[in-house]
């Protein structure tokens, strides 16, 4: 499948900067599979559509994401550098992109955090092209207490690019909580499981209250997520790796669900990854007493003959044209390129918000 098959046009004022307040009153793109309708609605509409009833499954990834964008200097000339901690490897090495107008050399020192009473300090050790490098933190600190001091929440480019031109910080202070769920728990990404910003603990309750339980998946969000198709067909892109954990108890409501003909309310593709990932011997009754934790590299494409078997509704933002993600909402059943392209057509005419901070799509 050509890559460019996944192009969209999207003004730039459609890209979302700031984030709906309250989280649930953005808007809320019901499609519904079986009559191939479009409706309009807001997120705290959701308990009251009729899509939801008793016995249903609702599944969130609840990962946190890590204050992982970072500023520093050149000790060599003071120059500015800005990036992205990804992760770190089992030397403690760190992993990250970053951005410097002189060429970064090995052997230099990154100081970060220049704003604060204790930088710390990174000695670049080599270069993994296209602006990835690999460097040792010469604090006696491990990654995460280092990024709570010194980082920032790393918001994608996008939204960065989009506040400069409105003469707007890049990030701010709200930005901490509001690009987390409200039911996040152990941090680990370096994007948010956006689909789950729009839920408030009133409207969690209020799906509560139909009879649908709430079970998490934890998918630590790295950057390829959201980094767009590079290659000329989506067949030849390399798909990055994630780490997820589906705990015990999740698997077990699954199978209950499941048996009992309820039906699975997934929030957001990552969800999708990580529950599509599990082997096909998941739901045995003690099969796995301790959960599955495992890393995944599913692609899950318009081309790729991909069979579903965890996703009955779906919850999820629009998507960055060429991305990973938009190819897998395509493969879905009952949605395909053609109807996703004419849906998002709607979605830029009805003036909704996009990306990260934007509105939401439901399909059913």
């Amino acid at each position: 499948m050509r890559t460019q098959a996944l192009d969209y046009h999207l003004p730039d004022d459609l890209i979302a900067t700031q984030p709906a307040e309250p989280r649930d009153s953005a808007r809320l793109l019901l499609l519904r599979r079986d009559t191939k309708t479009l409706e309009h609605h807001r997120v705290s509409d959701l308990p009251r559509l009729g899509v939801l009833q008793s016995g249903d499954l609702m599944l969130v990834n609840q990962t946190r994401v890590l204050p992982a964008y970072i500023t520093g200097q050149r000790t060599t000339t003071g120059g500015r550098v800005s990036g992205l901690y990804l992760e770190s490897d089992p030397q403690g090495r760190w992993h990250l992109l970053l951005e410097s107008r002189g060429s970064l050399k090995p052997g230099e020192t990154i100081t970060l955090g220049e704003d604060t009473a204790s930088p710390a300090q990174l000695e670049l050790i080599e270069s993994a092209g296209g602006g990835a490098w690999v460097a040792q933190l010469k604090n006696d600190e491990n990654a995460a207490a280092v990024l709570n001091r010194i980082g920032r929440t790393p918001l994608p480019p996008y939204i960065r690019k989009q506040r400069r031109k409105l003469g707007l910080d890049e990030v701010n202070t709200a930005d901490q909580q509001r690009y987390n769920t409200v039911y996040a728990g152990a941090a680990g990404s370096v994007a948010a499981p956006t689909a789950g910003l729009h839920f408030t603990q009133p409207l969690l309750s209020a799906i509560e209250n139909l009879g649908v339980r709430r079970a998490a998946v934890d998918l630590h969000v790295g950057i390829g997520t959201f980094a767009p198709v590079r290659s000329d067909t989506l067949e030849s892109h390399e798909m990055h790796a994630e780490s997820y954990t589906v705990p015990r108890s999740t698997l077990d409501l699954i199978q209950q669900t499941r048996a009992a003909g309820g039906r699975l309310f997934v929030v957001g593709t990552t969800t999708v990854r990580a529950l599509e990932s599990l082997p096909a011997d998941a739901l045995e009754p003690g099969r796995y007493p301790d959960g599955i934790s495992a890393t995944t590299r599913l692609f899950i494409h318009p081309d790729a003959g991909f069979t579903f078997r965890f996703v009955d509704r779906l919850m999820t933002n629009f998507h960055l044209p060429r991305s990973t993600l938009l190819a897998m909402i395509a493969s879905l059943p009952g949605v395909g390129l053609d109807r996703l392209q004419q849906t998002y057509a709607q979605a830029v005419e009805n003036r909704y918000r996009f990306y990260s901070y934007g509105d939401a799509m439901l399909i059913v």
